[in-house]
Formats: C-alpha cells, sequence, structure tokens
C-alpha cells in the first residue's frame, strides 16, 4: 500500500510499505506526529514501518532472547556485551532499521549522551555486532528484506527467531558481502543455535523465565 506521507491517509492496516520512497520520506514518517509507528526501515527505497502493538508471542520471545544475551554474558564476564533492542539505527541517505535485537561486543560500544539524538548514529557509531529480528507476522520480510538490509550495513551475524515454529535462522556475513547459515554463533562464540531452538520450544509448555533457567543449566 501506498501512503502519501504529505497529506496522511487514515491507515486501513498496520503495516506501511512503499518501494519508491526517498531519504525525505523516511525523515517524514520518522518524525511524524501522525503516525505512531512501533519498527521502521528503510533501505534502497524501500520504505517500511509497522504501527501495530506487539503481541504476547513477540514480546515473551523478544524478552527470551534478551535473557539469554544477559546469561551468556554474565559466563563471560571479561567479555563486554551491550544490549540495544529496538533502538533506532540510521546512516543517513541509505538506511534506517530498529531491530528487535541488537548486540554489541567488545570495546568502544555507544553510549547514550545528554542532549544527542536517541538513536545510533552510524555516522559516528560503530555497527553492532549481532542484530535479530522477533518473527511473529513478518516472517518472509524478515528472511528477505531486512536480511538484505544488515548485510549491507556489513553487520557480522543476524538471526530470525520465527515465533510460530520455535525456529532460529542464524546467518553469518561472508567475505562476499551476503549471509550463509550457521549452525552456531560466531558472536555468542560456542552457541549451538539448536540450543536456542530447544529452549524456545519450551515456551508452548512454560514461562520465557522458566526456559531461561533451563538454557543456564545446559551451559553450567
Amino acid at each position: 500500500m501506498t501512503i502519501a506521507l504529505e497529506k496522511p491517509k487514515p491507515l486501513t492496516s498496520s503495516i506501511f510499505r512503499r518501494y519508491d520512497a526517498t531519504w525525505q520520506d523516511y525523515l517524514a514518517l520518522r518524525d511524524s506526529e501522525e503516525f505512531d509507528w512501533k519498527k521502521i526501515s528503510f533501505h534502497q527505497g524501500w520504505l517500511w514501518a509497522d504501527m501495530g502493538t506487539e503481541g504476547l508471542g513477540h514480546s515473551g520471545f523478544s524478552d527470551l532472547i534478551t535473557a539469554i544475551f544477559f546469561m551468556w554474558a554474565a559466563l563471560h564476564p571479561k567479555t563486554p556485551f551491550q544490549s540495544y533492542g529496538r533502538c533506532l539505527m540510521d546512516l543517513p541517505e541509505t538506511h534506517a532499521c530498529a531491530p528487535d535485537l541488537v548486540l554489541y561486543k567488545g570495546e568502544d560500544i555507544p553510549k547514550w549522551k545528554l542532549g544527542e539524538p536517541r538513536r545510533i548514529e552510524l555516522k559516528r557509531h560503530r555497527l553492532p555486532d549481532l542484530v535479530g529480528e522477533i518473527s511473529d507476522t513478518s516472517l518472509s520480510l524478515d528472511l528477505d528484506e531486512q536480511k538484505r538490509l544488515y548485510a549491507s550495513l556489513g553487520i557480522a551475524e543476524y538471526w530470525v527467531i520465527d515465533v510460530k515454529g520455535a525456529r532460529v535462522f542464524a546467518f553469518a556475513l561472508q567475505a562476499s558481502g551476503k549471509y550463509e547459515p550457521i549452525v552456531t554463533s560466531q558472536i555468542l562464540e560456542g552457541l549451538p543455535i539448536v540450543l536456542l531452538e530447544q529452549t524456545l520450544e519450551r515456551l508452548a509448555e512454560e514461562t520465557n523465565t522458566a526456559a531461561a533457567n533451563w538454557f543456564m543449566k545446559q551451559l553450567s
């Protein structure tokens, strides 16, 4: 569907999408008081935004993966980790995104200072080491347009968490600039992707905090 950003029309769907957008279109939507977007992306003329609310499945899976990040960090205290899930990132004129999962590893992690924009600005902040999307209703988009966006930025590792299938599609960036599937995380070094999937499967019968506790025991 196409919405004229200069004169917003009533939404008939929570999803907005354009394939002929400009950076100025993105800025108009990003800063609009008319549209209350929850997620937004821009790349090569593709402008996408989700104005819908976060569902129970999406929220529960997202919090579980974030808990896993914290548990992994607790087991590797000598390595700095910082989670910035759902924080807007942009690279002027070319890229914008707000991944559900954003993980920095190592040194030179962005820090917000009073008076600065409330986003990660990739002209002055380095790229995150890992990003991911929680795919409740957006699996095809996250494995296509979003995947190409993150690869073109040069982000080393990308996860797509399939809520309905309790699956994890994990990719590592190759020298070719394309993502290839991996079975073991390279950023959370040595973490089997199958262990993530086994943890997600437990959400069918138990809480995400219980699933996180089970995950922690597997690493002990």
